[in-house]
């Protein structure tokens, strides 16, 4: 590690002490941010992290929209997000008015949203999802025929083949995975031909249908754990290959393809995540009104 980097490293730590704060990031962050964090995880972990958490002061080493969940389970808690800029453009292929407009011509059909989507949007919705419980939050309307899931269309029709349900579903999709074709996976295959491949629900369905599993990122980290395979092909954005080799230093990971970078995932820096706590901001905030009726469809994942 550059000097530089232990000194930014050091300055952190000393004042995430001060003020009393903790470090969340995804699975998607660069390695160094997620060997800093306090936290790592998925979607639905770190949702249930920021509410578990003690700290006065969360610093969301993320995208916004999950700053933004962060936020609203933790309303007397100040959250951070070191690069405001840090967007999803899935979560943007929404709008709350979109949302208001699913409701008004199915009316009565559970809307279940992706978690990956912007706190006006989550206020407007029965319930939110992540890729590891969808299935299972769907089939809890047990006197529901049909749910209506946004934005991410991959995750709905993947989530269709495991209910009986019909699934309406917005058109929305995360650039990253759904660029990814069966092209790539067969050439994927034929360099590596020993490897086991394996995908995010995120991606299309002709994609999915030749992977040998189907994860969130916290289940491919349990799934390849209790693997016995030693190659594995990684359908998911690269950040998540920092963590499989951490703890599965005897394991080999390539990504499917080399365009599986987030670049909204890769915008925060050592550098902003100590301006973050030397200032207090960029602070993350939703109006209460939003807040209340988010966290209601945030509750409703979580219990489930």
């Amino acid at each position: 590690m550059k000097n530089t980097d232990e000194k930014l490293l050091s300055e952190i730590n000393k004042l995430r002490k001060e003020k009393n704060a903790v470090i969340l990031a995804h699975n998607y962050q660069p390695g160094p941010i997620q060997d800093l964090a306090d936290l790592t995880g998925d979607s639905l972990e770190l949702s249930r992290k920021a509410r578990d958490t003690d700290a006065e002061v969360i610093v969301f080493c993320g995208v916004r929209f999950m700053a933004e969940t962060a936020a609203i389970l933790n309303p007397g808690k100040i959250v951070i997000l070191p690069e405001p800029d840090a967007g999803c453009p899935m979560a943007d292929m929404i709008t709350s008015k979109d949302a208001k407009q699913i409701k008004s011509e199915f009316p009565g059909v559970p809307l279940v949203t992706y978690v990956n989507s912007n706190a006006d949007v989550k206020a407007e919705s029965t319930v939110c999802c992540t890729s590891a419980n969808s299935i299972k939050v769907v089939n809890s309307f047990t006197d529901a025929e049909e749910v209506y899931m946004a934005p991410d269309q991959n995750l709905a029709k993947y989530t269709a083949k495991y209910t009986k349900k019909k699934i309406h579903h917005w058109n929305g999709y995360c650039p990253v995975h759904h660029n990814l074709t069966e092209k790539h996976v067969l050439d994927a295959k034929t360099k590596y031909p020993d490897a086991i491949f394996i995908a995010h629900p995120e991606c299309r369905p002709e994609v999915l249908d030749l992977a040998d599993g189907v994860f969130s990122t916290s289940g491919m980290i349990k799934y390849v754990s209790e693997s016995e395979g030693s190659l594995f092909i990684i359908g998911t954005e690269m950040g998540l290959i920092h963590t499989l080799k951490k703890r599965n230093p005897h394991k080999e990971f390539v990504p499917l393809h080399d365009s599986l970078i987030c670049p909204d995932m890769k915008k925060i820096t050592l550098e902003k995540i100590l301006a973050s706590l030397e200032q207090l901001r960029p602070r993350i905030t939703v109006p209460e009104n939003i807040r209340k009726r988010a966290e209601l469809a945030l509750d409703r994942m979580l219990e489930i």
